[in-house]
């Protein structure tokens, strides 16, 4: 059988899902990573460490038993995902949490009958807490050290190492040690060390996974607000209850009143209230009547609604905002790929310098036991847990902050490059403003004109067309062929030959107005249609904060000169007007190449190019998805806080993150040396890295309250 080679670009992939176990550091995301997308017919494969799967994407011909017999090839034990039931995440911390209650009893007692022998305790006393301590060290290591010796082992036997193996080593050499001095009579014995080394280690690993269950409980939590079924009517007139998996584009469904709406699409008859407060975070009601859209997850507050299905499942509004929150906790930032790869260095450099201790003092001429005794405290005292937790727990609790915020990290990287920000570009239409204009006047009044205009304006996502076709709901439509948008200037279309155009001034028509936007058929009089929008109520407060900042927030927009000034004067900032998406990403480019790094704020598919082009972007979750797409964040809700109070959270995290870096360097710089010199004791050695783990956990958890 000849093995499928890497895919082509055009070829048809699947993506498969699997729950991974036993991974535990960045060195075997790495490994995973890096060895699957090695194997011919996989095109690519991402860990997601928060909620340890590993996504596949490869050859239909690569079955998943293969893909699963490749990753226990690579170390791992995994399994098809097959829903939120088999994940196995919460289990580990309740795992962890009864291994840590274990290992905390111990300690408690073993140090009780330490302090007695610190005391003075000598002799046949000494011994027999000796003997004690072994009593209560031996089963607790047995219990609580399972969880580093299972995944210690399981990477030996498959020939490789992980940071649990010099662990393991240490805790276990240590163990021996104690039992051989204890059984000698000797004087020291370091259960008390043992115990603790790994009631700390299990702390660590617990928050961590707390820390990691929370931000996948805010995915979760926002799946679990879809019903489990809808009512669908059927083609006679029937109502069957379908569970929304069955949905699909074209089905109609009856919602009733107080019930979730199991999909996006359009009301066809009714008129409610509807609670968008999950998708956009406004708390008041909206109104929903016939060609409204309506969100899945959204509530219908007060009569029944027939709505015509346009998006259902993984395609709705709220399955990309999920998408968005996951991908959040899959991307690194530049300090999580340098504590890469520290990790990736950490196991084979630990034991060769370890090694090296141990033989360095036997030719000392200091004696096996002296020389095992330091070299235990070099594997112990080099433990990259708080290397390991400098970053990505600044990121977790960081990008939690900013979630129940109203603000979604899609990149881990954004953090890192909005803290550098130096400029804020803002587009006026659905950023600054809510980008719901309403028209104020210049409609033509005649039926075949509104036809056409309506048919036209239809056909756009632009708020100002949306605006239009909503005034003339109660016109018809007339028939247009090859109806084409530009972006960032129009639509246009051909009624019996005839070109017809609604969109900007200098393209619609005459440049030389302050309409908003033209309406023209053929060579005629175009219509100036006046479209007025309203600005986001926290405008001038957010601009303010950024310029506070030291951003400098300018407004970009392609609307006329008029309606961009008068915004732009209200503000108290600099406003230019009548920017093509060209214009708008030459603008972004200037900066750049002036020295300034851009934050690009903008929600149309005409801002697309301008968001790509910017140091770092966000978009509202009102925006196209061309703009979401591009946007390295997305805030949700009516306010425009959360761009300044996003730029004030970056810039607190990655100082943070500096200062968890300088420790656990500074830590390892100053320890390393004091252990190889044999001035550390394996005691001291898990005082020295428990305290340098938990420093750096309680040094991020400042970021709880960040995004203020």
């Amino acid at each position: 059988m000849t093995a499928p080679a890497r895919p082509a670009a055009a070829q048809p992939l699947t993506a498969s899902t699997f729950v991974v176990e036993g991974m535990r550091c960045a060195a075997c995301i790495a490994r995973l990573e890096h060895g699957l997308a090695a194997l011919p017919g996989v095109a690519a494969a991402r860990v997601n460490f928060t909620n340890r799967r590993v996504r596949v994407d490869h050859l239909d011909e690569i079955g998943e038993d293969r893909l699963i017999d490749a990753i226990d090839g690579l170390g791992f034990t995994a399994h098809a995902f097959a829903g939120e039931a088999a994940d196995s995440g919460r289990s580990e911390s309740r795992r962890l949490v009864l291994a840590l209650a274990v290992a905390g009893f111990a300690m408690m007692n073993v140090m009780l009958l330490s302090v007695s022998i610190w005391s003075g305790a000598d002799g046949a006393t000494r011994q027999l807490f000796h003997w004690l301590s072994a009593l209560i060290a031996l089963p607790t290591v047995a219990y609580s050290g399972r969880v580093f010796f299972a995944s210690a082992w399981s990477a030996l036997r498959r020939g490789r190492t992980n940071m649990d193996v010099p662990i393991s080593i240490g805790v276990l050499l240590t163990l021996a040690m104690s039992l051989y001095e204890t059984a000698l009579g000797g004087a020291h014995a370091y259960f008390d060390g043992v115990v603790m080394l790994l009631f700390f280690l299990l702390g660590g690993r617990f928050l961590d996974s707390v820390m990691r269950d929370r931000a996948r409980g805010g995915v979760d939590a926002l799946l679990r607000r879809l019903p489990a079924e809808a009512t669908v009517i059927a083609r006679d007139g029937a109502h069957q209850r379908r569970a929304i998996a069955e949905l699909a584009p074209g089905m109609r469904l009856l919602v009733t009143a107080g019930e979730r709406i199991a999909a996006d699409g359009i009301v066809e008859e009714g008129e409610s209230a509807v609670d968008r407060s999950l998708v956009t975070g406004e708390s008041a009601p909206e109104t929903a009547a016939a060609g409204a859209e309506v969100l899945a997850g959204t509530i219908n507050l007060s009569t029944p609604l027939v709505v015509k299905v346009t998006r259902a499942g993984e395609a709705t509004a709220i399955a990309d905002i999920a998408r968005l929150m996951e991908s959040a906790g899959q991307s690194k930032s530049r300090y999580m790929r340098i504590a890469d790869r520290a990790s990736r260095l950490y196991a084979p450099a630990v034991h060769t310098l370890a090694a090296l201790t141990l033989a360095g003092w036997l030719v000392a001429g200091l004696g096996w036991h002296v020389a095992l005794t330091n070299a235990v405290a070099v594997l112990i005292i080099t433990c990259p847990c708080a290397l390991g937790l400098a970053v990505p727990v600044a990121q977790v609790v960081a990008s939690g902050a900013l979630m129940r915020a109203g603000v979604l990290v899609k990149d881990g990287s954004a953090l890192e490059r909005l803290a550098k920000a130096d400029r804020a570009l803002l587009d006026k239409t659905g950023t600054v403003t809510l980008g719901r204009p309403v028209v104020t006047g210049g409609l033509p009044g005649a039926p075949g004109e509104r036809a056409i205009l309506h048919a036209l304006a239809r056909a756009s996502r632009h708020p100002s067309a949306l605006a239009v076709a909503a005034a003339l709901a109660d016109a018809p439509a007339a028939p247009l062929a090859d109806i084409v948008e530009e972006a960032g200037f129009g639509v246009r279309g051909l009624v019996h030959g005839v070109e017809v155009r609604l969109g900007r001034p200098g393209w619609a028509g005459p440049a030389d107005t302050d309409a908003s936007i033209l309406f023209r058929i053929g060579d005629a009089t175009p219509h100036a249609i006046r479209v007025a929008d309203r600005e986001r109520d926290d405008a001038a407060a957010a601009i303010a904060r950024l310029a506070a900042l030291g951003l400098a927030p300018e407004i970009l927009s392609g609307d006329a000169p008029g309606v961009v000034e008068a915004l732009a004067g209200e503000l108290g900032v600099h406003g230019r007007a009548r920017l093509t998406p060209q214009d708008k990403y030459a603008v972004v480019q200037a900066e750049e190449a002036a020295g300034h790094r851009v934050l690009m704020v903008g929600d149309g598919i005409n801002d697309g190019p301008a968001l790509k082009a910017a140091w770092v972007s966000m978009a509202p979750a009102g925006a196209s998805d061309v703009g979401q797409m591009a946007a390295d964040l997305v805030f949700v809700g009516a306010r425009l806080m959360p761009v300044p109070v996003a730029v004030a959270a970056a810039r607190r995290t990655m100082r943070v993150v500096a200062q968890n870096f300088a420790l656990a360097i500074g830590y390892n710089v100053l320890a390393v040396p004091l252990a190889v010199a044999g001035f550390v004791t394996p005691l001291i050695a898990a005082l020295a890295m428990s305290g340098s783990s938990l420093v750096v956990v309680a040094n991020a958890m400042r970021l709880r309250s960040a995004a203020r």
